[in-house]
């Protein structure tokens, strides 16, 4: 795994952008242009590079030159560039800007972080992957610029009391927890046994022993056929007659699609409970923010993408061929 990642997309909706218009041009050595900045290939080699290097160090083949996979793996590197580029046009009219000592304060934190503060350990680990301390400063100075932007666009996005109540009030099964009760089984593949055992037990045999010799029940047999059952997750007939039993009584053999059950209630049913909305509040009011933060940030990157759209320009045979629509967020 490489110490620093090339900055994935926020969104993978975001990626990419037209293969035509703007006023750029691209030249042989460009594997793309956006628009004024070019992207070359030697740029788009280095990177595969360090990929194939990564790949290597996990003891993994990396894809051949010209294989479905290895180009693959191109376009994604290709379409983080992209979007690099993009984001770095587009973050002075947000008000975003990322200074020299953020990125060495940042990377001063990985030092200590990962090599103890050492600068040799450090600069033989990029060595060791394949990287240079001046991609480490650029890939930390866009991770930076992408966090920068995401905490930017998302900023006034709130989430009341009111509507986390609402989404609670809603969910309300999410919320409950089913009855309980815990019982005790035995299982087995054909009545006669089922009726057998059945005889023994009315006739005083002891239901632990019974069960440890003969249930094929692997998940309560050596627990003496003892489980918990919550109602409604078991199968239906066995369901019905364990929630319908009196405490400590035994049922007649009961068929289910798995064989034959003798089930004795151990103890009385526990009530279902609703989780007071005061104790899931916070967590129900992080999920939404999260979710609403996503849908800000996916409306932001829709108009960056829409307006690189014909600002976005492919080198001979790079053009993608689709574009992912599915949301991916990478920054939280």
């Amino acid at each position: 795994m490489l110490f620093l990642a090339l900055p994935l997309c926020l969104l993978a909706s975001s990626c990419g952008g037209g293969g035509g218009g703007g006023s750029a041009k691209v030249a042989q050595e460009d594997a793309a242009v956006v628009g004024d900045v070019h992207i070359t290939r030697a740029q788009l080699d280095q990177r595969l590079q360090q990929g194939k290097c990564s790949y290597e160090l996990q003891k993994r083949e990396f894809p051949k030159a010209g294989s479905p996979e290895y180009q693959a793996v191109q376009q994604q590197i290709l379409q983080s560039l992209v979007q690099r580029a993009e984001l770095e046009q587009k973050a002075p009219g947000v008000g975003v800007t990322v200074s020299d000592k953020q990125v060495n304060d940042q990377l001063a934190k990985l030092k200590k972080q990962y090599f103890g503060g050492s600068d040799k350990r450090y600069q033989a680990e990029i060595k060791r992957q394949c990287i240079s301390d001046a991609q480490v400063h650029s890939d930390l100075k866009s991770n930076l610029l992408s966090d920068a932007i995401y905490k930017k666009v998302t900023t006034d996005v709130k989430v009341t009391t009111a509507q986390a109540q609402a989404y609670y009030n809603t969910h309300k099964d999410t919320y409950t927890q089913p009855q309980t009760r815990v019982v005790r089984h035995i299982l087995v593949k054909d009545k006669a046994l089922a009726d057998k055992l059945y005889a023994q037990l009315k006739g005083g045999a002891d239901f632990a022993t019974l069960a440890k010799k003969y249930s094929t029940d692997p998940g309560s047999k050596t627990q003496g056929g003892q489980l918990t059952i919550s109602k409604g997750q078991t199968v239906p007939e066995f369901d019905k007659t364990a929630f319908a039993l009196k405490t400590g009584e035994l049922s007649k053999p009961v068929k289910t699609q798995y064989g034959w059950h003798i089930i004795e209630a151990e103890k009385a049913t526990v009530p279902s409970k609703v989780t007071p909305f005061a104790q899931v509040q916070e967590s129900i009011r992080q999920q939404l923010l999260q979710q609403q933060r996503a849908d800000a940030l996916q409306k932001w990157l829709d108009g960056v993408k829409k307006e690189f759209a014909a600002k976005v320009k492919y080198g001979s045979g790079l053009a993608p061929q689709t574009t992912s629509t599915a949301p991916t967020t990478t920054t939280g």
